[in-house]
């Protein structure tokens, strides 16, 4: 098959990807020319009755449990589907910050329903790609020929929505999964036409080879960086320096539009994100300096190259700091402990033995499910198993079994419900829509224990 693109946007039940569910997915396949490949795809997922949503969530995106329930598939069959016919060998899955939020809802989701949380994005000539950061380094370096919003406040703003509004593209429904996926595909076409050069670079900086070549500790050298923890005064963009290796393979490296000798004398400095971890297989948008001094590229970023070498100068006086940095990321964690086997997803990879079982899981029938009781040597695994029997196939159960998801799930439900009903009361309040908090208030009483 040829390379193509999977434009795809979620809706979910709110912000953390292990505790949160995927509520509505939807995509389209493109040619590389960004021409429609196929249908769209635009799918509901039922919200499981082990799960209160965010209310603030709801009164965006507008979809309800009770319309999930209804229209809805399972979590297996959704993951069934996504994998046998969305993230096929050779697609490109794109979209906007789905690196840092569609992507981890979608790993967490095949984790808990025993697909390979990895492999729907490098297996066969599959990847990944996110235009947020294409984005904020074309506005940074290339913006000729795109309008670029601002706030009412005059503030730089990289909005899905306002960037449509100010290029004359459709745009109706902002925050329908469908939508913000036809407005993407959109400004995807756009910076590819009007920056050619700068777009088919990022392209290419999918592959975390390609980003080590430029950014590396054998022959460290400065480079631009645009990424969302930089100020938006300066376009989200700056010029960075490797200094030391982080967690997982990946680098740590420093800001040089920062003096760290004042930094270092203030009362409290905040070392983040002056110090920040680059994440090679993260798709970031970097380029070599060189691409400043065309024209007047470094005014763009409010920067010159003098601040540059003096502040990299400075930084090389101080190998005690760059240590303090490598030793502080070494032992901090990435991940918040888990709470349950749905959120341990990054406590460890799998052996060749529980692949296997996890592959038979996914291809079981209720009738496989009820007698399947595999040995597994992962402790995480058990409680996947009940768990998801529980959700995708509850006459799969035994008694023990129910008795024992009843427990798991009242206990989620009342660790959820004071913040769940304060954010209703709030919501009521501030006059927002009383059909859907009528509906939020029924699904929780639905899900209290009989």
């Amino acid at each position: 098959m040829e390379q193509n693109y999977f434009f795809y946007d979620l809706e979910t039940s709110g912000l953390s990807p292990r505790t949160d569910r995927i509520m509505q997915f939807a995509g389209q396949r493109t040619n590389m020319n960004f021409e429609p490949i196929g249908e769209p795809v635009n799918l509901l997922i039922k919200l499981a009755d082990d799960t209160l949503p965010s209310p603030g969530a709801i009164m965006v995106t507008g979809i309800t449990p009770q319309s999930t329930q209804l229209d809805g598939l399972t979590e297996a069959e959704f993951c069934k589907y996504v994998s046998n016919e969305i993230f096929t060998p050779n697609t490109i899955a794109i979209g906007y910050n789905s690196i840092r939020f569609d992507d981890e809802h979608m790993r967490y989701c095949f984790w808990r329903n025993f697909y390979d949380p990895y492999e729907w994005q490098w297996k066969d000539g599959r990847s990944k790609w996110d235009m947020l950061d294409v984005v904020r380094m074309t506005r940074a370096l290339r913006p000729e020929g795109i309008n670029w919003p601002v706030t009412n406040e005059g503030k730089a703003t990289n909005r899905l929505e306002l960037i449509t509004k100010e290029n004359g593209i459709m745009h109706e429904n902002a925050h329908d999964a469908l939508a913000d996926v036809n407005a993407l595909i959109d400004v995807t076409r756009l910076i590819h036409d009007k920056q050619p050069q700068l777009f088919n670079y990022l392209f290419k900086l999918r592959e975390k080879r390609a980003v080590q070549q430029l950014v590396n500790l054998q022959n460290p050298q400065p480079f631009v960086y645009a990424c969302g923890q930089y100020s938006s005064a300066n376009n989200k963009t700056s010029v960075a320096y490797p200094i030391a290796p982080a967690k997982n393979g990946n680098v740590l490296v420093f800001d040089l539009r920062v003096n760290l000798e004042e930094l270092l004398a203030q009362d409290e400095p905040k070392f983040f994100p002056v110090v920040k971890e680059l994440k090679y297989n993260h798709c970031p948008a970097v380029a070599p300096i060189n691409v400043l001094g065309a024209g007047d590229g470094w005014k763009k970023i409010n920067l010159d190259e003098a601040t540059v070498k003096k502040n990299l100068e400075i930084l090389m006086k101080h190998p005690d700091f760059i240590e303090r940095m490598r030793t502080k990321n070494e032992e901090g964690s990435e991940f918040p402990p888990a709470i349950d086997s749905e959120s341990a997803l990054y406590d460890g990879f799998l052996d060749p033995t529980d692949k296997t079982k996890c592959l038979a899981i996914t291809r079981a029938t209720v009738n496989d499910l009820a007698d399947f009781h595999p040995d597994f040597n992962d402790p995480r695994l058990p409680d996947l198993l009940l768990h998801y029997k529980a959700r995708n196939f509850a006459n799969a159960l035994s008694e023990a079994e129910a008795k024992k998801w009843e427990d798991y799930r009242v206990a989620r439900i009342k660790a959820a419900a004071n913040n769940y009903i304060r954010e209703i009361q709030k919501l009521a309040e501030e006059g927002k829509d009383p059909f859907l908090l009528e509906e939020l208030q029924l699904w929780y009483q639905s899900l209290l224990p009989y």
